[in-house]
């Protein structure tokens, strides 16, 4: 080993003793400074000890950089560019606290104890153990007895502002101080989380000229000497806004919002220089205001050579021609040697690298990738969720739903990128949040296709982890919008119990308190929701009152909502109900959107390129717009590519979402097989079709042994009537053994000739016992079972198995069931209501087709409807069905391929209903 090798190793094996030391320290400085604060320590200068091995270390860049990699140090100015060119992991968080260097105490107490420094190891990271203390810069001091070299801090962004005082011909020395606290400011974190303003009383140019290459890249403003009010506005506007818009739920300072994550707002340092005169009042006051609430707002001022008074923490440093000051606080006061100035030529230079990566950052991102995290499925969501959705000069651009901002509205017309967007916020949204922490509810009203993409498919098997339920074509199945409203608003209050239980009030605290239950966010994206809200009806209703619900009380359970809507004007559920709208701070609007930011002074969007969008987390108002480019996340290799790897990532029990699409039939083989269920041991339960609800339940009938348990399909379409009647005789056929049941299908109708004879098909292939009659054979068959039912009910014996009688238009045989037997004086019709009314109570069962609800009345006694407890009509008016239901299907209006369902036994209400498909049903 060569003797660089072996000196290089000593340094570094001394840096690492140096390092675990100050982090060591660091743990009983930071617990003595908790101690201190009570005492107002804050106004305390806060040092760091180096050894002479670490200052020597400085003198090896390369070491330099695995001690102080974000550093800027003086004695290594000559090296300033390639410092700043090194920095390519710029800091994107806010440090629990900032302090600048700005020297070397030239003559300090010697009683001040070790325990007592606070500094920084180095590391940008807080690695080592090394509490959230940073420190940025260096210099040294000098303590007596024996001299030792200590840096001399003053607390920065978001603890105090600075005052520098300059004595006659020291000018200079205070801008080479301010420009030093600067650039190692604006050289530490990310390019455009730093924000510098500059005003000058006497000059429009010439203060700070080293730092001008930062105004092409908008982080450094220069003010007009006779307009300070400007500036001062600028500022009090975005201190009201982060005041109003970032500071709610309790947080005290943006540093609060930012512990642990990404800083939300950039800071903004405004420095005045002065000409030893007071301002004007109204400035000052102004300057007070400023001073009073900036700094909690991410606002610090540095005021040079201007005399003021201000009720809030401020660092004063006396500057001197000599390269010294000294420094002041709550009555401490200390000689300070100040480091150098900078090499004129050098800092220009770096703050142009500074400002070309900010420009980078500007062009660099923009795709689809860039939205993603490194890591997948790493972020909590106890608080709430935030992703970006696009890029602003460089910057991304976040939408955030927690307790804060509950709902999102996203508006834009036909073609403006609406799903591009949704997209875009999806996948960020999957990729940081894991099945566990975010469920997604998604449902396209529109006659599109949106979301299949989250359900397996026939081309592509993936689907996304977090989707729990999809719907889509749901344009004509408004019920299914209510049904996902009302699984909400159960699932909020199912929250709500275990809180109570726990004795807390949000999801966040529920968390805490049951950390190994299941309390996933729920996000719901309704696409085209005004379809929702389209009529006057009863669905409206239902909706209006469930959608208030939930989004009055949805934040604190973690369930949120994002509607999204060509124009939000026609929505008439809303009217008189614009209490729902102010939840809805959330607003996003595509180019040409109106109504969705706030009317009429917010027109942000309507000149707004293609592919972009205005996201807005303060309602709509004006000075919460942030415009975004949002990439495309459709196209193949994007999202979809997304979707596969967070598929094979997916815990192995995940069940897949439940998949509604109102353009499919949906089929009856995909439903579970009960033939394990003898005759005997359960009432068989009859389906047919599916409700629709977010579960894809099967609409089903029971079949006890109780009076009025038959079945009457309404309609005057074979096709649908088939659907049912298919489906009821085969889900029958499923709860039984072969042979343990009876099979009777009639068809009196010609058009359902083809139904009736592949229903019998099936059936026997599942060796069953099914004969097909007609109408010559109705007549016998209801004569036979009569006088079965009646002997039957004489006697103690019970039916010997069950027999389902299944007609095909039964209203068709009216006129042959009319006549009567001269023998027995009774009629077929006669037959038929006596095996209506006491079938059930002895297994028989009828399920028949009637083509009008008028032809059922008449086959029924009149006035006596009780003997059909379940029927299923189609193309039938509400009105014409109130003999046989309650108010609530006068509301009903026929469409294609639906039915409205309704069991006296088991509904208050009628359910909507979709005939299941049995032409495969073998």
């Amino acid at each position: 080993m060569s003797r660089r090798d072996e000196r290089r190793r000593k340094v570094q094996a001394a840096l690492e003793e140096f390092r675990r030391s100050v982090a060591a320290a660091l743990g009983n400085a930071a617990r003595e400074h908790h101690r201190l604060a009570e005492e107002r320590a804050r106004d305390m200068f806060e040092v760091i000890l180096r050894g002479d091995g670490v200052d020597r270390a400085l003198e090896d860049p390369a070491l330099a950089g695995a001690l102080a990699k974000p550093l800027f140090d003086a004695r290594l100015a000559s090296a300033l560019i390639d410092r700043v060119e090194a920095f390519r992991e710029w800091s994107e968080h806010g440090p629990d606290q900032l302090t600048a260097l700005v020297g070397e105490v030239a003559d300090g107490p010697a009683s001040w104890p070790p325990e007592a420094w606070l500094g920084s190891a180095g590391t940008a990271d807080g690695s080592e153990g090394v509490p959230e203390l940073w420190r940025i810069g260096t210099g040294v001091v000098r303590t007596a007895p024996e001299p030792q070299r200590f840096p001399v801090a003053v607390p920065l962004l978001d603890q105090a502002h600075l005052h520098v005082a300059s004595v006659p011909d020291s000018r200079a020395t205070a801008e080479a101080l301010v420009e030093n606290l600067l650039l190692r400011v604006l050289s530490h974190f990310q390019p455009g989380l730093v924000h510098v303003h500059v005003w000058d009383v006497s000059q429009l140019t010439g203060s700070l000229p080293g730092l001008y290459p930062l105004t092409r890249a908008g982080l450094l403003t220069v003010h007009d000497p006779a307009r300070l009010h400007e500036m001062l506005d600028e500022l009090s506007d975005h201190i009201r806004r982060v005041h109003t818009g970032v500071l709610v739920e309790g947080h005290q300072s943006v540093r609060a919002v930012s512990a642990g994550g990404r800083r939300t707002e950039p800071w903004h340092v405004a420095v005045l220089f002065g000409n030893r005169q007071p301002l004007r009042e109204e400035h000052q006051q102004q300057l007070q205001r400023v001073a009073r609430n900036g700094l909690a707002a991410g606002v610090q001022l540095f005021i040079v050579d201007i005399p003021i008074t201000v009720n809030s923490p401020v660092e004063t440093v006396t500057v001197h021609a000599d390269q010294s000051a000294s420094c002041t606080m709550t009555g401490k006061h200390v000689a300070v040697a100040l480091d150098p100035p900078l090499p004129r030529a050098q800092v220009p230079r770096a703050c142009a690298v500074i400002a070309d990566k900010r420009e980078e950052r500007r062009t660099r991102f923009g795709a689809f990738d860039d939205l993603l995290p490194e890591h997948l499925w790493t972020e909590s969501s106890a608080a709430g969720v935030v992703t970006p959705v696009g890029y602003h000069d460089g910057e991304p651009v976040h939408v955030a739903l927690g307790d804060t901002s509950p709902h999102a509205l996203v508006g834009g017309p036909s073609g403006s990128g609406k799903t591009n967007f949704l997209y875009a916020m999806l996948g960020g949204l999957a990729a940081r949040y894991s099945p566990d922490e975010l469920e997604l509810y998604l449902l396209d009203f529109k006659e599109g296709v949106s979301f299949a993409q989250f359900a397996p498919g026939r081309k592509d098997p993936t689907w996304l982890p977090h989707a729990r339920l999809v719907g889509v074509n749901v344009n004509t199945d408004r019920e299914f919008g209510v049904a996902l409203l009302k699984f909400l608003s159960d699932e909020m209050r199912r929250r709500a119990d275990a809180a109570k239980q726990h004795e807390v009030t949000k999801l966040e605290q529920l968390r805490e308190e049951d950390p190994e239950g299941r309390w996933p966010r729920i996000v719901a994206v309704v696409d085209e929701f005004q379809y929702l809200f389209g009529e006057r009806d009863q669905v409206t209703q239902q909706a209006t009152q469930l959608l208030e619900d939930v989004a009055r009380r949805g934040r604190s359970q973690g369930i949120h909502l994002v509607l999204c809507s060509q124009d939000v004007a026609g929505i008439e559920g809303f009217w008189g109900k614009s209490a729902i709208f102010e939840q809805f701070t959330v607003r996003i609007a595509l180019p040409k959107a109106r109504r969705v930011l706030a009317e009429p002074h917010n027109d942000a969007a309507v000149e707004l390129p293609r592919w972009h969008a205005v996201v807005n987390h303060e309602s709509g108002v004006r000075p919460g717009n942030e415009v975004a480019r949002i990439p495309d996340a459709t196209r193949r290799g994007t999202f979809d590519v997304l979707q596969a790897e967070l598929f094979r990532r997916r815990p192995s029990d995940l069940p897949e979402p439940v998949l509604f699409d109102g353009g499919r039939v949906p089929a009856l083989r995909a439903l579970p097989d009960f033939r394990a269920l003898r005759a005997g041991e359960v009432n068989p339960t009859v389906l047919l079709g599916q409700v629709i609800d977010v579960a894809g339940s099967a609409a089903g009938v029971r079949f006890p042994r109780t009076p009025g348990r038959n079945i009457a399909v309404l309609g005057s379409l074979a096709e649908d009537a088939a659907g049912v009647l298919g489906s009821a005789a085969l889900s029958l056929a499923r709860q039984h053994e072969p042979t343990a049941a009876r099979f009777t299908v009639i068809c009196l109708a010609e058009d359902a000739q083809p139904h009736a004879d592949r229903l019998v098909k099936q059936l026997r292939n599942t060796d069953h016992e099914a004969n097909l009659l007609g109408l010559e054979g109705i007549r016998g068959l209801l004569g036979e079972t009569a006088q079965q039912l009646r002997a039957a009910a004489t006697s103690a014996l019970a039916a010997p198995q069950p027999h389902y009688v299944v007609i095909y238009a039964v209203d068709a045989a009216h006129t042959a069931l009319e006549e009567k037997d001269p023998a027995t004086r009774t009629s077929g019709l006669d037959h038929l209501r006596t095996v209506l009314k006491h079938g059930p109570e002895h297994r028989t069962h009828v399920i028949g087709w009637w083509r009008g609800v008028q032809r059922l009345k008449n086959s029924l006694p009149p006035g006596v409807y009780d003997d059909i407890g379940a029927w299923v009509a189609f193309d039938v008016q509400g009105k014409e069905l109130l003999s046989f239901g309650p108010e609530q299907v006068m509301a009903w209006s026929p469409r294609p391929r639906r039915g409205l369902f309704f069991d006296r036994f088991e509904h208050s209400r009628p359910q909507v209903l979709i005939p299941f498909d049995t032409g495969e049903e073998s």
